[in-house]
């Protein structure tokens, strides 16, 4: 839980920097590229988790 407390700060203090010096946020900017990345993050999950279920039979 405190990192999931700490990422969420972090993003903010970064976002907040990045507005003040009137950059591009470093994000996607919409919906469906947030959802990209979280397919990514998913898709290595369970990657890991197949190769650790059939990996010791």
């Amino acid at each position: 839980m405190k990192e999931l407390l700490l990422s969420i700060l972090a993003g903010i203090a970064i976002g907040v920097v990045f507005k003040f010096m009137r950059l591009p946020l470093p994000a996607p900017p919409v919906l469906s590229g947030v959802l990209g990345v979280f397919g990514v993050y998913i898709g290595g999950v369970a990657f890991d988790f197949i190769l650790k279920t059939f990996s010791n039979s």
